[in-house]
């Protein structure tokens, strides 16, 4: 495998992940902390090193909707965006699921106001979490370089025919600088080849694109998305296999399990907290405690299969997440309890809220949330905010 190591900030590994993938057109808007990729898509528009248009626009709304336009006439779209950028693209992003436009997508994971804040949780991606696309979320940025070339090949699958969101949070992966390996542009070509799509505008082909359906067959259109979804979950498990026999880089699919066999207590994440929390598992497995993480890596299409063999494994286990549904449960935790419910045997599971607004998830938070698991304890409450600092009172 021919590759080269540089040194990038998680914004830049996923601006030369997608130069790898070669897309036609970038609709590009700034939002913190996205825009560094936009940024430095520009350069290379620029240098020449990507041919591509640029298309610097006049909001987040407008950015998917030139994406859609791309991706109607039969050409590979990138955007990018964050927060309150994404929930005012959120109409154009229905229209884009709908429409079954192959839009790959960034999204810097950053707090929704009020109050403001720039820095990271998840609330923003997971509030659109029934909008229609396949989203992930990624660990690190070898994760995020990585997954922009493979969302192109999920997403333009004949079979699959989705738009797909990568997600990285917010400054903990945007802004931090790690080594990462680039591959060689003739491997993804090889791997990726262009796009080709039935689904554009033809005059020898005519189609109606973004059309209005009446009640009799407007449903049969939602459940043609829904099973594409569904089905999208074994091309997932494919492309990714033969990207790690391609690459050397393999992230098992859906779902990472870490240590989880005989564990008594699992902890389950999403995002870049897996990374501490994996060593949080190292440091207490020494000290002689039978616990394990497992990384989700796909929100949707949710991994059921993956979830359920965790649930049979008979571990207490807890829900980590920088999200909360107000005044239910965090959105992550209610999709596992749901597939949980499907086996005999109840799962003893809880919930730990932490991280809202970019507030540090720390090894010793973690440690506590292995502790209650391990504690035998009757959960007295379903969700738990862990690492609160301040008077809730005042």
């Amino acid at each position: 495998m021919k590759s080269n190591l540089k040194f990038v900030s998680g914004d830049e590994a996923v601006a030369l992940g997608v130069r790898l993938a070669r897309p036609h057109v970038i609709s590009a808007y700034p939002i913190t902390p996205q825009t560094i990729v936009v940024e430095r898509l520009a350069d290379f528009v620029e240098d020449g090193s990507l041919k591509a248009e640029y298309m610097h626009v006049e909001s987040e709304h407008s950015a998917m909707a030139a994406a859609m336009g791309v991706s109607s006439v039969g050409a590979r779209a990138f955007t990018a965006t964050s927060s309150q950028g994404l929930l005012h693209m959120a109409e154009c992003v229905h229209y884009a699921s709908g429409a079954r436009f192959p839009i790959v997508m960034m999204n810097a994971n950053r707090s929704i106001a009020v109050p403001w804040s720039i820095y990271g949780d998840q609330r923003d991606s997971l509030g659109l979490l029934d909008s229609g696309w396949i989203q992930v979320y990624v660990e690190d940025a070898q994760e995020a370089l990585d997954m922009m070339i493979q969302a192109y090949k999920v997403a333009e699958h004949p079979e699959v025919m989705t738009p797909f969101m990568v997600n990285l949070d917010g400054f903990v992966l945007t802004h931090t600088y790690e080594p990462v390996e680039v591959p060689d542009q003739k491997q993804v070509d090889d791997f990726l080849p262009m796009y080709q799509s039935t689904n554009k505008m033809s005059m020898d082909e005519p189609k109606s694109l973004c059309f209005s359906t009446s009640p009799a067959d407007n449903q049969e259109f939602k459940y043609m998305q829904h099973k594409a979804m569904e089905g999208s979950v074994d091309i997932i498990r494919e492309v990714d296999a033969e990207f790690g026999q391609v690459f050397g880089r393999y992230y098992h699919g859906m779902t990472e399990s870490y240590r989880c066999e005989d564990a008594e207590a699992v902890l389950m994440t999403l995002g870049s907290v897996t990374g501490t929390v994996r060593t949080v598992v190292d440091m207490l497995r020494a000290e002689g405690h039978k616990v394990g993480v497992f990384k989700i890596r796909y929100m949707r299409p949710f991994p059921q299969d993956e979830v359920k063999e965790l649930g049979k494994l008979g571990s207490r286990v807890g829900v980590l997440e920088k999200n909360i549904s107000f005044g239910n449960e965090g959105t992550v935790f209610t999709n596992v309890n749901s597939v949980f419910s499907t086996l005999e045997k109840r799962v003893e599971s809880k919930n730990y809220v932490g991280g809202l607004g970019g507030r540090d998830i720390t090894k010793e938070d973690i440690r506590g949330i292995f502790m209650d698991l391990l504690s035998k304890e009757p959960f007295t409450e379903r969700v738990e905010f862990i690492g609160m600092g301040c008077d809730t009172n005042e």
